[in-house]
């Protein structure tokens, strides 16, 4: 029988026959399994020592564990029963050669091609959300001018704007036009091929002087599909002339192909030419056949699907208006969601208006009002830590229409939570559908601030208000916990409570008796003017509540924990804290104390601080991939650094070449020793100004 925590561990990934390999970064035990359905969750994070477990897809296993990892990690390669399992010691570089081994299996060991199309889809559109929401912001003031008798119907078919304000339908038009650049950037970078070729190829099908071929002698008119198209031959070939304006179908298979081509081309084209004949024949290549062949092929595809879609709702606006936010809330973990984005895209540019933004709009609206449901339990319970994750996650839903704060930070780790939300979905998109249907012509992301951009505005607004309410109502009445985490959740708060009430009850003590002796002498201060009453503590081991000020390790915004993209640190398994969006490249210490861990990747740092805490600094999510790269490492475990102190540098470039997220968690790993953790202020900071404040 097990009785080690490295023993339960394998015991509960299904034993060492079921380890493939193992890994580990500053807080996690990674592990590529055979069969992942052979895994006991409940177990797993039952066991002493685990702070939480989070399964991914293929067959692929994270076992949250802390500073403690590298130990947990030799006590497992340590055992006599991994001794011929392939989960001893593996080395990171063997990172990419599991990858593409699991990817021939699939989510959960399966389908390989479906976990890596989303995945490859997510991260062809993440980068340029920032960019999609800033012009989603400038469609919704445009069209709030237009509601307001500012502006004509600033979209409308042969309507001219003044000067100034076609300026500012230029500030949102750049980002939709050049869309194609864009993704075709971030889908090349996905699959490894150099993103700025297949810009390049993307940009050429962009140029005015390929749109101009269609007005060229020879240029001929002809229906296919339904659909009226120009050709011209070329080469003797006939060049079907799209305008590929906001099409995002094509980059996606461009750099699909590319990605094959350039892994090919890598294998014949001698290492000491690659530099030079790789991005060429694969231009040479890529060009005509993007132009030729995989342009109009996306374009006919994107259309296809979004003419399915505009059937589906022809038919009944009534059930489209349903199943859409019901089905959302499924989709989006899954990273579903994507294809649909890009059919909304579509929709706009060949319909001039979307039909799928309106119901979506209920299913966002009822993950908001179920996270403002959590907050309003959190602040009744005095539960700190669910209160700043779920204040975050709101702000960052009603704000920016973001619904991933809120679904990795609280209702994937409360099941009880979904249940309600969908109840909230389901009586929006009733709503919707009676309506008859929202629609918009601009693609905005969900949130308050883009509801102008809808019609009717009265619809939508009706529609989404009650999604909001029904699901904040229902999670507030039901709780998002169940009884027995409730139970957990209070005898943990009630005894630490009574902790700082027991230490504060002899400053309480001694304040009384001060007040006390003040009273007494009051005629004599009448008469001074002024007195002051003095009192000695009573004893060395009297305690004050204090607090502690951690500064900052670097230069950046200080955000909210749980906007990190990753569900261990953003839903606070790993402890309490706030994250950096660093603008500085070096990380100092926060103040004097001994490295208890520095990883030599130099991507996470752990701090024994004099005063007491125990501090974990994560330069980035998932940089441990780097293996180093970008990293200069300035301590080794057990140095001495005082505040001030470099721990390292590193190349923000290398970092975001590979896709990474800069974003640095700081976190206090033993919070539960402290009353309160809380950050100072969010917003611009620079290194060594105070960061959070730790109350004992």
């Amino acid at each position: 029988m097990a009785t080690s925590p490295a023993e339960k561990i394998v015991d509960a990934v299904g034993g060492p026959e079921n380890i493939e390999s193992l890994t580990h970064c500053a807080t996690r035990l990674r592990f590529q399994l055979r069969d992942s359905s052979n895994v006991d969750q409940s177990t797993v994070e039952a066991i002493p020592g685990v702070m939480g477990a989070v399964p991914q897809a293929g067959n692929r296993y994270q076992v949250v564990i802390g500073g403690a990892v590298q130990n947990v990690y030799n006590d497992i390669n340590a055992l006599p029963a991994m001794s011929g399992a392939g989960g001893g010691a593996v080395d990171e570089d063997d990172v990419d050669s599991v990858k593409a081994r699991e990817r021939a299996k699939g989510p959960r060991g399966k389908v390989a091609w479906l976990d890596s199309l989303f995945e490859f889809l997510s991260d062809s559109f993440r980068p340029i959300l920032g960019a999609l929401l800033g012009a989603s912001l400038f469609i919704t003031f445009m069209a709030l001018m237009a509601t307001l008798g500012v502006i004509p119907a600033w979209n409308a078919p042969g309507v001219t704007l003044e000067p100034s304000w076609q300026f500012v339908n230029l500030m949102w038009q750049c980002v939709f036009i050049f869309l194609p650049l864009m993704v075709a950037y971030n889908a090349a970078k996905k699959v490894g091929a150099d993103p700025w070729v297949g810009f390049a190829i993307m940009a050429v099908v962009m140029l005015p002087g390929f749109t101009g071929l269609a007005d060229q002698e020879g240029a001929r008119q002809l229906t296919f599909l339904g659909s009226d198209i120009t050709t011209i031959p070329v080469f003797g070939l006939p060049l079907t002339i799209f305008s590929y304006d906001s099409q995002v179908f094509p980059p996606l298979l461009m750099a699909g192909v590319l990605g094959l081509l350039w892994k090919g081309l890598r294998k014949v084209i001698p290492e000491n030419v690659q530099l030079i004949f790789v991005p060429f024949i694969a231009m040479l290549i890529m060009i005509p056949l993007t132009a030729f062949l995989i342009g109009p092929i996306g374009v006919y595809a994107g259309a296809a699907l979004a003419n399915l879609l505009s059937s589906i709702n022809a038919f009944s606006p009534f059930i489209f208006a349903i199943v859409i936010p019901l089905a959302y809330p499924f989709m989006v973990p899954l990273g579903l969601h994507w294809p649909i984005n890009a059919i909304m895209l579509l929709n706009i540019q060949t319909l001039g208006y979307d039909f799928i933004q309106g119901p979506m709009g209920a299913w966002n609206f009822a993950c908001f009002g179920a996270t403002a449901g959590v907050l309003w339990i959190a602040w009744r319970a005095r539960d700190k830590q669910m209160r700043q994750t779920a204040t975050g996650a709101l702000a960052a839903g009603l704000l920016g229409g973001i619904s991933e704060p809120s679904l990795y930070g609280i209702h994937l780790r409360y099941k009880r939570i979904y249940p309600r939300m969908l109840v909230g979905c389901l009586v929006g998109g009733l709503i919707i559908g009676i309506g008859g249907g929202v629609t918009t012509q601009a693609f905005v992301f969900t949130s308050l601030l883009t509801i102008p951009a809808f019609d009717s505005v009265i619809l939508y607004g009706i529609a989404v208000l009650s999604s909001f309410v029904v699901a904040m109502v229902l999670v507030v009445i039901s709780d998002y916990r169940t009884p027995e985490q409730r139970a957990e959740f209070e005898a943990q708060r009630d005894k630490e409570e009574a902790k700082l009430q027991a230490a504060g009850a002899p400053a309480a003590a001694a304040a009384s008796a001060a007040a006390a002796g003040s009273a007494t002498e009051a005629p004599a201060a009448t008469s001074r003017g002024t007195a002051t009453a003095t009192l000695e503590k009573p004893g060395a081991t009297d305690e004050v509540s204090t607090a502690i000020e951690i500064a900052s390790p670097l230069d950046g915004t200080a955000v909210a924990l749980s906007e990190v993209p990753d569900p261990v640190f953003g839903g606070g398994v790993m402890g309490p804290g706030v994250a950096i969006e660093p603008t500085g490249n070096t990380v100092v210490s926060p103040g004097a104390g001994t490295v208890a861990a520095a990883q030599p990747t130099g991507h996470a740092f752990g701090l024994q601080l004099d005063n007491g805490v125990e501090l974990l600094i994560h330069v980035g999510i998932d940089t441990v991939n780097l293996k180093g790269e970008g990293f200069e490492v300035h301590v080794k475990a057990g140095d001495r650094v005082e505040q001030g102190t470099p721990l390292v540098t590193f190349d923000r470039s290398v970092i975001e070449k590979a896709g990474y997220p800069l974003i640095t968690p700081v976190i206090v790993l033993n919070g539960d020793a402290f009353a309160t953790v809380d950050p100072v202020g969010l917003g611009a900071i620079t290194a060594g100004s105070p960061l959070l404040v730790v109350e004992k």
